[in-house]
């Protein structure tokens, strides 16, 4: 099973360089709006049976022009949404710099408690476990690989990929997630194996689930090859 870990589109609380979090009414800007049109001709070459998303309006945006293109309704999951950055909400980013927590943030995310907020720790289970739940299902479903589409948020995917790359989660601030980038992750019976990060570009034909082997075995990646993969 295939996840296509989808940042939504630049929004204006990026562009005013503010936390977001929660906020109502934070939306995509005109970039944003751009960047999600392009999504739909950067995963055209892609067979997508589901779009997941925040329940926040700039990820809704995201994935609307995708899902119409394909004719599919997306479907809400509350374990993506931002994190709840509790009294940090709505701040300035070069005014939080000054706060004693930022540093923990940045170097001990496993011990980082917002105020009044959530911590990382929690943040990194609840999504993990909302990936993981679809991606059960999906495989349930449809009884083979899918590769469906998870629309959140950049410290939401971090801690997802950090999970994926089997990397402690003090670590997660050395993955980078701009806004419209694309991640993938492969999730097989015995790991994960991590595709694609922080992924701009046009070209992502890649992510297709290769097909099974003769005997009708699930598809899987077994192992990295020396010298590297190659997709044939």
């Amino acid at each position: 099973m295939t996840v296509v870990l989808l940042r939504h589109g630049r929004s204006t609380s990026n562009t005013a360089h503010t936390l977001a979090g929660r906020s109502p009414g934070v939306e995509l800007d005109d970039r944003g709006r751009e960047q999600a049109q392009a999504i739909v001709a950067r995963l055209a070459d892609v067979v997508i049976e589901e779009i997941v998303h925040s329940p926040l309006l700039r990820c809704e945006q995201t994935v609307e022009p995708l899902a119409r293109a394909r004719g599919l309704t997306p479907v809400v999951e509350h374990g993506l949404v931002e994190v709840d950055y509790g009294e940090w909400t709505g701040r300035e980013l070069k005014v939080l710099l000054e706060e004693p927590l930022w540093k923990i943030v940045q170097q001990h995310a496993s011990a980082a408690v917002f105020p009044g907020g959530e911590g990382l720790a929690q943040v990194q289970a609840r999504a993990v476990a909302a990936v993981r739940e679809h991606d059960a299902r999906l495989a349930e479903l449809h009884g083979r690989d899918v590769v469906w589409v998870a629309c959140s948020h950049g410290d939401v995917i971090k801690s997802v990929l950090a999970d994926a790359l089997g990397a402690h989660l003090d670590g997660f601030q050395r993955i980078v997630a701009e806004p419209a980038s694309i991640s993938v992750v492969r999730y097989t019976s015995t790991r994960p194996y991590v595709l694609k990060m922080n992924d701009t570009g046009a070209d992502l034909s890649g992510v297709n689930v290769p097909p099974a082997s003769g005997d009708g075995a699930r598809a899987e990646v077994s192992g990295s090859v020396p010298g590297g993969e190659v997709r044939l």
